[in-house]
């Protein structure tokens, strides 16, 4: 049984835009999916339905073999519970310390009040210098959010969505706002993830050359429709001009 199963899955926003047109697919256990296409092309919807962000239009989804197409209240807060999201902006607290920010990947699995008032566990605190130690940021644990490098800041949101001890890993365009050195600093941590952990990643992308570095297999969308889904190796030039249209020009990230 796969860990993700995704099938004819459709969602149209209020005005009428349909972002995902009818998406099938797998996703075993272990994977480093990437997800790739132009702007508009559905990517990030297709994150929001999975950890049920965004409520899908139609279809199905399947995680570890439950519906959790349309769950809600406790069931979801459980399988959100399982997911951890990573975006393109950190969403961290700026004034807030780096440890902080890493504790407040707990509140959504807390069975007491006392993390909503700031009061953590010293079992959460070791946790929280886990990660970091995870990500490499150990050290920054007690200044403010604010006061580090987006590459830094991108990686306490890494050891945040950890906190939640995910089964399954969301990246939404992770290295978008980083420089081409520092996003391959944030993709190794990806993949350490990933492969020491086991933990199933899928993560949304825009450079190829990252994509061929660190993919297991690729799903591309354009117009809200997979047009691809295979090996890294076999996205050749036809492939990249029928997914980014024929003017697109290949940028690598050395």
């Amino acid at each position: 049984m796969p860990m993700l199963s995704v099938s004819n899955l459709e969602h149209t926003y209020p005005n009428g835009h349909k972002a995902l047109k009818g998406i099938s697919f797998d996703v075993e256990q272990g994977e480093f999916l990437v997800v790739i296409g132009l702007s508009g092309s559905g990517k990030s919807t297709l994150l929001r339905c999975l950890n049920r962000l965004i409520e899908p239009t139609s279809g199905t989804i399947r995680f570890e073999g439950a519906d959790v197409t349309h769950i809600q209240g406790a069931d979801l807060r459980k399988h959100r519970a399982q997911i951890g999201m990573i975006f393109q902006h950190f969403n961290l607290i700026p004034r807030h310390s780096v440890e902080q920010n890493v504790l407040y990947g707990t509140l959504g699995t807390a069975v007491t009040l006392a993390p909503l008032f700031g009061r953590f566990s010293e079992s959460a605190k070791q946790q929280a210098n886990d990660a970091l130690r995870i990500v490499g940021i150990a050290e920054k644990k007690s200044v403010r959010a604010d006061s580090l490098s987006g590459g830094q800041q991108q990686r306490v949101a890494i050891a945040r969505a950890l906190m939640q001890n995910p089964k399954l890993l969301l990246a939404d365009e992770p290295v978008a706002s980083l420089d081409p050195a520092t996003s391959h600093s944030v993709m190794q941590y990806l993949e350490r993830i990933n492969k020491e952990m086991n933990t199933t990643v899928i993560c949304n992308l825009h450079f190829l050359s990252l994509v061929r570095r660190y993919a297991t297999r690729v799903i591309a969308l354009r117009g809200g429709e997979i047009v691809f889904n295979g090996s890294p190796a076999d996205i050749t030039d036809e492939w990249f001009r029928h997914i980014y249209g024929e003017d697109a020009i290949e940028v690598e990230i050395r």
